[in-house]
């Protein structure tokens, strides 16, 4: 069982002061029977109150406000995760029977939500490689999962910047190139394309020392429903089945619903954000360290009704 500690930061320094700030975070680990959170440690400048609940998707959710004048907002998470290896799904199940499952609940709740399609120009073009008779006729849920993952990682380029978080399928479609973000959401439309119930997940990937794609970062995969196993987690990134090295703290139908950190207030448009995340293992090696990567990204927004730090944030989360 893994033992992993991460601290993640995010600080927003503001040119003037503001005020009204309120938002929203999604920092809190996934509990269960594959997860335990042993400790969080969550800081917030000004030590305002945060209510926490559950979300539609199971996640625990923390709101805040700062109604007083402020140059600063500083988010400090602290967690200490035990994660637990999980069997993998056997396949002894017919391919007939799996994907007849998958058309028996394909209007139920929640699966149906993890079906709609994203629309966009290509559709067509993915339909293609999906190439969705192939795989209902000589292969599995898990095996077509696979199939597709491995697509992706060999056809799309991991490059760091060449999208945002308002890139859209299409331009990521026709770049065959971007972060995690991307992978994922490419994985998803053809998941689903299938028939396969699928989802974002937010979290951390925690390899040691095999320098694996988006450690010691925020990071993106994509859970697949398998019939008569449950969900599973592919990682497209880095064309591998989800495991014990993978800390997931929130799921949804796309990044959307998962972002760590989002929110709005009053005042000044420039500021500027800085993000680090660090990693240490239970073998006491560390990662990356905090001061090490907490480094500014200047953002600057002059249209009064962007004065909001929401797709900042997201479009800093996406580029890990």
């Amino acid at each position: 069982m893994p033992r992993f500690k991460i601290h993640h930061v995010t600080k927003y320094t503001y040119e003037a002061p503001v005020r009204d700030s309120a938002n929203q975070i999604l920092l809190f680990p996934i509990k269960d029977e594959h997860q335990q959170v042993l400790k969080q440690d969550l800081f917030i400048s000004g030590e305002p109150g945060v209510d926490i609940f559950k979300d539609y998707y199971g996640n625990d959710v923390g709101t805040f406000m700062k109604a007083v004048p402020h140059t600063e907002l500083v988010i400090d998470s602290k967690i200490e995760v035990v994660t637990r290896a999980r069997p993998f799904p056997d396949d002894e199940v017919s391919k007939e029977k799996q994907w007849g499952e998958l058309s028996n609940i394909k209007y139920t709740v929640p699966y149906i939500d993890y079906l709609k399609q994203e629309i966009f120009a290509a559709i067509e073009d993915v339909r293609h490689i999906a190439n969705v008779p192939q795989y209902h006729t000589n292969y599995t849920v898990c095996q077509s999962a696979k199939f597709l993952t491995e697509y992706v990682f060999i056809n799309f380029s991991y490059i760091k910047g060449v999208t945002t978080v308002e890139s859209t399928l299409d331009e990521v479609w026709r770049l065959k190139a971007g972060v995690c973000q991307d992978f994922a959401h490419i994985l998803l439309v053809m998941l689903r394309m299938l028939g396969i119930p699928s989802r974002y997940v937010s979290g951390y990937i925690c390899p040691n020392r095999n320098g694996m794609r988006g450690e010691g970062a925020t990071h993106a995969w994509v859970e697949a429903y398998i019939p008569f196993y449950g969900w599973l987690g592919f990682d497209p990134t880095n064309n591998c089945m989800v495991n014990d090295l993978h800390v997931r703290l929130a799921v949804g139908r796309n990044f959307s619903d998962c972002s760590p950190v989002r929110g709005t207030y009053k005042g000044t448009s420039n500021q500027q954000l800085e993000v680090g995340v660090s990693v240490a293992y239970e073998d006491g090696h560390v990662q990356d360290d905090v001061a090490a990567v907490l480094k500014p990204h200047p953002v600057t927004v002059n249209a009064p009704d962007t004065n909001s730090y929401r797709r900042y944030m997201e479009m800093m989360q996406q580029q890990q």
